[in-house]
């Protein structure tokens, strides 16, 4: 297969530039230092921003002082504990690691593929590979080279299987229809963010999920497409080379993996049965006094990360103990340990996150960045839809340099969301924003941590795979996402459908 000279020269200034960014937590950490330094550069000099949380001139607060420095250290402790989003993904981690180590998270996308129709199979390996991002690496390490093992197996051609499950998996990261850990993790940004400008925001953790949900059906759509009438023409005069020993089988499941899923398939709808029963009642005791579900003060808005620890939990146990996966609670604590040393690097990112946000907002410099940029904005006098597209491919770019979605949120989160804000825009709009663009872009950097390993998928069937093959394959897709997934949300913007729980398009709400 032959690669274009253009896509390997601009593929080589991506990793050149990318290669010499520093990890992520460098990147806090440093950006904590700058903003000490900004704050006391700046504490002395007089801005006009008005402050929309006290109607007074913004001040920036000099962080290097004795006294703010002393208070800074006696409260390091306490900034890295009360950050938000590092209890938020941690309880939900550990009922997803159960899920995931016992193998019920396996089996269960091993049997929705395994029953699919022929003339379904690439709908449905997108939209199982959407599904994944419930259990994080799952669809990396399971669905995708799964995917090129199912295509092979009914005579496809099986880079196209595995280029499917790629689109799913990674460039459809943010269209789901079942909540995630993702969504609180990134709710959680977007508040803190939110607070700058107005400290009594709250943004609900399903805030997305009416246009997730939505996206799923139109990922699925543009992967079937690209797949069945781009992709796939494409490979049919790509010879087969690979080392048929090396090929994975597709494994059925045995009867007591059968039987184990059947079990926490039951099991996990016999919890969600009895959680409808318990929010029917008016005088439900998830209800807000109101007797509202969706109020942010209802007891059932706050619980849905409990919830969603608890409703991969139970499955995950029952599986793993009919399926005899597990024998002893200890494999269940061993399961949740597992899933704690995946979450190792994240912890460490989260400690300079912490820090970086807390002094970004005490200097004021989150306000004033906001208030400045919101005004060159006005200034401009750009429709809004025009900003939230800018928005869009801003991210898709920043995304082929910075992999993680969380670290990217927790850095340009302070300055797009209370920027945008003043500009009338809800947290809520330029949340789903950025969730677009980072998706749309993941597929085509080499620098995402597991697009070597899909080259490595690639090269079991066809030998002379690269970076350059995998991209040409996968441009298609990023490109069609990218645009068809901007338009659906300015459609859906324009059509006022709600984008999720409690979720407005402006600020404040009307």
């Amino acid at each position: 297969m032959s690669e274009n000279t253009w896509t390997m020269r601009a593929l080589d200034k991506v990793e050149k530039v990318g290669n010499k960014l520093p990890d992520p937590a460098i990147i806090f950490a440093v950006c904590l230092g700058i903003v000490w330094a900004l704050s006391a550069l700046l504490s002395n000099v007089s801005f006009s921003a008005v402050d929309p949380r006290t109607g007074d001139v913004v001040v920036v607060t000099n962080l290097l002082t004795g006294d703010n420095m002393a208070n800074f250290l006696s409260r390091m402790v306490t900034i890295f504990t009360g950050f938000a989003p590092l209890g938020v993904v941690l309880v939900a981690m550990l009922g997803v690691g159960v899920a995931e180590h016992s193998g019920f998270i396996s089996a269960g996308l091993k049997r929705m593929l395994d029953s699919t129709p022929k003339a379904l199979l690439t709908p449905m390996v997108i939209l199982v590979a959407i599904v994944s991002h419930t259990a994080t690496d799952a669809g990396y390490v399971l669905v995708i080279p799964l995917a090129g093992v199912i295509f092979y197996a009914m005579g496809r051609h099986p880079l196209a299987g595995i280029a499917a499950a790629f689109a799913g998996v990674s460039g459809g990261f943010c269209a789901n229809f079942i909540p995630s850990a993702i969504d609180p993790l990134l709710q959680s940004f977007t508040q803190s963010a939110a607070q700058i400008i107005d400290p009594s925001m709250q943004v609900n953790p399903l805030n997305n999920w009416f246009f997730n949900s939505a996206s799923t059906l139109l990922v699925v759509s543009i992967g079937w497409y690209i797949t069945d009438k781009v992709i796939e023409p494409r490979l049919k005069n790509v010879a087969i080379d690979g080392n048929k020993e090396e090929i994975p089988r597709f494994d059925e499941l045995n009867k007591q993996q059968t039987k184990a899923l059947r079990w926490a398939t039951f099991s996990m709808l016999v919890g969600i049965v009895a959680l409808v029963a318990i929010l029917i009642p008016e005088a439900s005791p998830m209800r807000a006094p109101n007797g509202e579900l969706t109020s942010f003060s209802a007891p059932i808005m706050q619980s849905i990360v409990p919830l969603i620890f608890l409703l991969f939990l139970l499955p995950g146990l029952v599986y793993g103990y009919v399926s005899g996966t597990f024998t002893s609670t200890k494999d269940m604590i061993d399961a949740m340990t597992k899933a704690m040393q995946g979450m190792s690097y994240y912890i460490v990112m989260a400690f300079f996150c912490a820090l970086f946000i807390d002094a970004f907002g005490k200097s004021n410099l989150g306000a004033l960045l906001a208030i400045e940029g919101a005004q060159l904005l006005k200034t401009l006098q750009l429709p809004s839809m025009v900003t939230i597209v800018g928005i869009i491919f801003l991210t898709a770019f920043v995304n082929l340099f910075v992999g993680s979605s969380s670290a990217k949120w927790a850095l340009l989160g302070p300055i797009f969301v209370p920027m945008l804000m003043q500009l009338n825009i809800s947290p809520d709009l330029t949340q789903a924003a950025y969730r677009l663009g980072d998706s749309s872009s993941n597929i085509i950097t080499p620098l995402m941590p597991y697009f070597p390993l899909v080259v490595v998928y690639c090269q079991r069937y066809v030998k002379s795979t690269g970076i350059g093959t995998l991209l040409s394959l996968m441009l298609p897709y990023s490109i069609a996402i990218l645009l068809l997934w901007t338009v659906f949300l300015l459609g859906y913007w324009a059509l006022g459908i709600p984008l999720g729980v409690q979720a407005s398009y402006v600020y404040p709400a009307g």
